[in-house]
């Protein structure tokens, strides 16, 4: 059986595929690996850009472990089975009247591989997935399962909030919820000076600001989502037809066709950029957070994501601007700008600072290559730090000292997987042996 991510480019054969019905399924599948001297991943939905769930020797897919296993409504937290689906988790909070308080705009992964990866939002209080992560169940590369909890191998849960699948199997997750919230959304077009001058003071006045740039075009699309004093019945949603028109029509069909006729004539791209940016209009709705947060990517595509620090971030933004405006390549995706705020995870890409992210999307059918080459290098001079599921070149030689922490996270690793029993290509690259 072959094994391929979302994006189509990464791909593996294992020699082996395990469904796992539990928690004791997945010990002994560890233990089975260990004895063999072999390897054993989980892996999720594959929307991780990188190899860094590839499988090599055994397959482990989480179909049977999914769903929500219980509700602490006094301590305000939910455990879920690591297999579960972000936008089924979203629904079922829904339905018990609670929420996530942050998310990123995709909710197709898995729990496990969303906090593995390093998932994040923009703004709020918490950015990423992990760091409202409370507690963790995982085997390690021992087979000893571990509760991880603030009480209960507090250490473990410091570091394993963002694992990249290197230190155990997740099983089970426990998040910290909120009683279900309505958020505001006010998309706005702008043209470059504006947005970017009046970038801090939209960040300071709002609860989440993210911003995405038509590359060979002086014109972003701006976004707030503020926080309503308001009950969910009282949202305010698109109209049927507006959403689909607009999220479904517009952002995928129409969008995905023009991309991909554009990878064959890509001369066309600016002045398509240009027609694209000028349909914009401003736009204000509200709804619960799931469904301001995230939407619905039918076109396939390849990304690349740096984390700079906060202040560096605009500068970082003007030169990648300027390398690109002073090449000869054309890119047909919008670039996306989130701000996310410090947090303690050792391998996040906000560990100790305040960040600034630029994403870089190509359409699957260009070649991402030169595009990202000519990106990287600007973000690393701003010690920028790659994000795990997206596309990179760095190894471990030089993450480390992106990382304060990193060192304790390779000494988590030699604690908990000493026969890297759950080692691939990717963590080999990154971690190191």
């Amino acid at each position: 059986m072959e094994w391929t991510n979302w994006s189509g480019l990464e791909s593996a054969r294992p020699e082996r595929v395990v469904d796992p019905g539990d928690t004791a399924d997945v010990v002994a599948e560890v233990e089975r690996a260990r004895a063999e001297g072999s390897t054993v991943k989980m892996v999720g939905t594959g929307h991780s850009f990188t190899a860094i769930s590839a499988p090599e020797k055994t397959m482990l897919r989480p179909v049977r472990m999914s769903g929500i296993v219980s509700i602490d409504r006094a301590a305000m937290t939910v455990t879920a089975y690591a297999g579960t689906h972000l936008k089924t988790l979203n629904d079922e909070l829904e339905r018990l009247g609670l929420s996530l308080h942050n998310m990123g705009d995709i909710a197709e992964q898995t729990l496990a591989g969303a906090i593995s990866t390093g998932t994040h939002g923009t703004g709020g209080v918490a950015a990423g997935l992990s760091a409202q992560v409370d507690g963790l169940e995982l085997v390690t590369g021992t087979g000893e399962v571990l509760q991880a909890t603030a009480d209960e191998n507090a250490d473990v849960l410091g570091v394993a909030r963002v694992g990249l699948g290197a230190l155990g199997i997740l099983t089970k997750v426990t998040f910290r919820v909120e009683p279900l919230f309505v958020l505001e959304a006010h998309e706005e077009p702008m043209a470059w000076d504006e947005a970017l001058g009046s970038f801090d003071e939209r960040v300071a006045g709002s609860h989440h600001v993210d911003m995405y740039w038509f590359p060979h075009t002086d014109r972003l699309l701006t976004k707030r989502n503020n926080r309503l004093d308001a009950d969910p019945s009282e949202a305010q949603p698109l109209g049927r037809f507006r959403a689909w028109l607009d999220d479904d029509f517009l952002s995928n069909t129409a969008f995905g066709l023009l991309t991909a006729g554009a990878n064959r004539l890509p001369r066309v791209i600016p002045r398509m950029n240009r027609m694209n940016a000028s349909l914009l209009g401003a736009r204000t709705y509200s709804d619960v957070p799931h469904r301001v947060f995230t939407a619905r990517r039918s076109v396939v595509f390849r990304e690349m994501e740096y984390a700079v620090p906060r202040p560096a971030g605009l500068e970082a933004l003007r030169e990648v601007r300027r390398a690109l405006d002073a090449s000869d390549l054309k890119i047909s995706f919008p670039v996306e700008i989130r701000v996310a705020p410090a947090d303690d995870i050792p391998l996040s890409t906000a560990s100790g600072r305040d960040s600034f992210y630029l994403a870089f999307h190509t359409h699957r059918g260009a070649d991402h290559r030169d595009y990202f080459a000519l990106m990287e290098p600007i973000l690393r001079a701003h010690d920028g730090r790659p994000h795990w599921g997206k596309v990179h070149t760095r190894t471990a030689a030089d993450l480390a000292p992106a990382y304060p922490r990193f060192a304790e996270f390779l000494a988590m690793r030699d604690r908990l997987d000493p026969d890297r029993v759950f080692a691939n290509a990717y963590l080999r690259q990154v971690l190191g042996d």
